[in-house]
């Protein structure tokens, strides 16, 4: 073969792989889930117009057209990518208006779970193949619309043969208008994100116990300690899902029963959380504040108001009030907010073991530490346990109350301080099978506190705050997580008795199911004089 043909070969393959990757960032779904071979086999409909656009344009303009056409189209490819993430932890799409806070926790947890050198290479990464996506599909239509300008008596003819084709079998799997879809979606949950902030502050507008005076609040829990504890990515499917469910209900019944026999009662449901995969502070400010906090501006706006957290009630009620947040690793004004009036962040816990994961204490003295620091009096803590968080291993084991100390004898176990590989590359019945083991063990460390330091005075209340990635549960999942309420009271179990919870530390099938951030109001109306 001549030198002339080799380079015609080469054209013509490369505007062969040109025409590829401009059909497949039309038709690609946003969803892993929709990928299948027949999802690429299509005819798009936002291609037909666009030969159309450089058939009937003249020389600067087609050229100008296809230029910002292949730029945007780049730009929308760079979207589907971010959707297809978002969609793989946190169950949706990427919001072009609230989502970008997200990133930066996203690389935080890189630099954690992975180090420095890691993180700095996906933002680097990240940023590099954006520009190279949105260069390469912008270089692609710049060469088809000049092949199209070339040849511009075939190209008539395919597009009316093919938009013949598309006329007559809409809605067939051969034809599509997903890339318009798509835009449009996007759009309209920009206009949506654009509203949001006068949403929200009419939502807030509205609080039943703003003006209660703290007399009148949490009466009838007078005198009782209250901890509120958050058990990273307890999810429904942790007490539903076939493969997942019944080790985790052996763990839980065998709680209830050991409990019971320590004088415990229990009752349990699900509450539907803001979130899903990731976005903890979400749904626990969802729960304290009792606003529906699902995005990160909502979240900024609830922390620069003066609403009544479930916290500051109780701080108002005249509790000792501390946050006990082994995931808080810097500055952290928000706690004031939320009305704690101490707070023990990572290094205030005096831990000197490894770090097992993401998790900077294990969770059995994360509850230990709070057990040596909140005093005599009454307290109300809120807790937030995080050995369960992704990537779900290595898992410490339990041990000794009595032996913990400042969390040096958790070197000797195995694993401690190794960095596992991403939950996305490790094979996803591990992934599975390493969340169920953390799960189980963040559960039986609570049932082992509970009868090691609870007494007729405790008030337990522990929840999920949100479902783990989809590597676990599938695509299809909801947003409910499991609450439980411990007590050895009856009294307190007689003010909730219209709740309808399921008895023992496993809600049912059937159990009841409340928006989370309906919780905040039922508890101070169960457990206070004044009621909305």
């Amino acid at each position: 073969m001549t030198a002339d043909r080799w380079r015609r070969a080469a054209a013509w393959a490369l505007t062969g792989l040109a025409a590829l990757l401009v059909l497949v960032v039309l038709v690609a779904p946003n969803d892993l889930d929709r990928f299948s071979p027949g999802a690429f086999l299509r005819i798009p409909a936002e291609g037909l117009l666009g030969v159309v656009l450089v058939l009937v344009l003249p020389g600067r303009a087609r050229w100008a057209a296809a230029l910002a056409g292949g730029a945007l189209l780049g730009l929308m490819a760079v979207l589907k990518i971010l959707d297809i993430g978002f969609d793989q932890v946190l169950y949706r799409p990427f919001d072009l208006v609230l989502d970008w806070p997200l990133l930066g926790p996203a690389v935080d947890f890189v630099e954690v779970t992975a180090g420095p050198a890691a993180a700095v290479g996906a933002v680097v990464g990240a940023i590099v193949l954006a520009l190279v996506l949105v260069a390469s599909v912008t270089l692609a239509v710049l060469r088809l619309s000049r092949l199209v300008s070339g040849h511009r008596p075939v190209a008539l003819r395919v597009v009316a043969v093919l938009a013949v084709a598309w006329i007559t079998l809409p809605g067939t799997p051969v034809t599509s208008d997903s890339a318009a879809v798509f835009v449009f979606e996007h759009a309209r949950r920009v206009g949506v994100g654009l509203h949001d902030q006068e949403a929200f502050a009419a939502e807030a507008a509205v609080d039943a116990f703003r003006d209660t005076p703290g007399d009148r609040l949490l009466t009838s829990l007078r005198g009782k300690e209250v901890v509120v504890v958050f058990v990273e990515s307890y999810g429904r499917d942790a007490v539903e899902d076939p493969e997942i469910a019944p080790s985790v209900t052996r763990v839980l019944d065998d709680g209830t029963r050991r409990l019971r026999d320590a004088g415990f009662t229990s009752r349990s449901a699900f509450l539907t959380s803001p979130t899903a995969g990731g976005g903890s502070w979400l749904a626990q400010a969802t729960l304290l504040s009792g606003l529906w906090i699902d995005n990160q501006q909502r979240y900024r706006n609830l922390v620069s108001s003066d609403r009544l957290t479930l916290n500051g009630a109780f701080r108002r009620a005249d509790w000792r009030t501390v946050g006990v947040m082994p995931g808080i690793t810097q500055a952290w004004p928000e706690g004031a907010f939320f009305g704690h009036q101490r707070i023990l962040p990572a290094d205030g816990l005096g831990y000197r073991g490894p770090r097992f994961g993401y998790a900077t204490t294990p969770d059995q003295y994360t509850l230990a530490a709070f057990e040596r620091s909140k005093g005599d009096s009454p307290v109300m803590a809120t807790i937030a346990l995080v050995t369960s968080h992704a990537p779900w291993s290595p898992v410490p084991r339990l041990l000794d109350w009595r032996d913990l100390g400042d969390g040096s004898v958790f070197a000797d176990m195995p694993n401690g301080d190794v960095v596992p590989e991403a939950i996305f590359t490790r094979d996803p019945a591990q992934v599975r099978a390493d969340y169920r083991r953390s799960i189980e063990y963040s559960l039986s460390t609570l049932v082992s506190y509970v009868e090691n330091y609870g007494d007729d005075d405790l008030v337990l209340l522990f929840l999920g705050d949100h479902q783990p990635a989809q590597v676990v549960t599938g695509g299809d999942a909801g947003r409910d997580v499991p609450i439980t309420l411990v007590s050895r009271d009856p009294a307190v179990f007689d003010r909730i008795a219209g709740w309808g919870w399921d008895e023992g530390l496993k809600p049912g099938p059937q159990a009841a199911v409340w928006r989370m951030n309906a919780f905040r109001d039922r508890f101070l109306s169960a457990f206070g004089q004044a009621s909305p």
